[in-house]
């Protein structure tokens, strides 16, 4: 699926907005994981981006390091006195062997180079501990407004989806996943948005800045009108994001 290896830095240019407009993974997720090994284990959240989910793992495990190979990322990044951040790529995270009783990747495997990163799983991670990947795929409002959506996702910013993308589409499906499976409830992510914090989520799309730095202008501007006329200024809609969880034990 294309050049894993790359490091691809989707995300540094407008790190704050691009924190501030995505979903929230739900707490249900880290809950469970927290089932899985016991609380002083420590945690490693690889590539990390905004903190988003060291956060969350933070309030449930005594220690976690939070790599990520951008540096305007972490720079933005949610400060806890148990969250340990640092530049690293995923293949190489400078962490000790058999350290951490549990990784995590929330929304990033795609990027990886597989092989590579699952050989730095099996080093870093003690007997018996787990790895957990997840990710979310479009989402769902309500059907006049997906098809708006959906138009713009297969129409004018597709073509500037990178291949990886594919494995996301799939909820990680697609993905080789070389560890014994452990079984996995069924995660959604839901949040109440209005329609201009739908809009300024789709900014954040890698493909829509690709999109704007190649043409020169906002695609979003492109469905304002339509969606304006389906979700009136200030009304608050469901948004809900399918999610698929790769978990295993090594």
């Amino acid at each position: 699926m294309g050049d894993h290896g790359a490091f691809h830095d989707q995300f540094s240019d407008k790190p704050r907005a691009y924190a501030q407009s995505r979903p929230t993974y739900p707490a249900e997720l880290f809950g469970w994981l927290a089932t899985l090994t016991p609380r002083g284990s420590s945690v490693w959240d690889c590539a990390t981006g905004n903190g988003q989910a060291a956060v969350e793992l933070a309030s449930r495990f005594d220690r976690v390091v939070a790599t990520d190979a951008s540096a305007s990322q972490l720079e933005h990044a949610a400060r806890r006195d148990n969250i340990d951040y640092r530049v690293a790529t995923a293949e190489s995270s400078g962490l000790d062997d058999s350290s951490v009783g549990l990784v995590t990747i929330a929304q990033a495997l795609h990027w990886f180079d597989f092989d590579k990163f699952w050989n730095e799983v099996r080093r870093v991670l003690k007997p018996g501990g787990v790895v957990c990947a997840w990710c979310y795929a479009l989402h769902r409002i309500e059907p006049a407004i997906d098809e708006v959506i959906d138009r713009f996702y297969r129409g004018p910013v597709d073509p500037y989806w990178l291949p990886q993308r594919d494995h996301v589409d799939a909820l990680y499906a697609t993905i080789p996943f070389p560890f014994e499976r452990v079984e996995t409830p069924s995660f959604e992510m839901r949040l109440d948005w209005t329609r201009e914090q739908c809009l300024a989520y789709l900014r954040t799309w890698s493909a829509t800045k690709r999109f704007e730095q190649d043409k020169g202008y906002d695609p979003v501007a492109s469905i304002e009108d339509e969606l304006r006329e389906l979700w009136p200024d200030g009304e608050i809609k469901p948004v809900h994001w399918p999610m698929g969880v790769l978990a295993g034990r090594v």
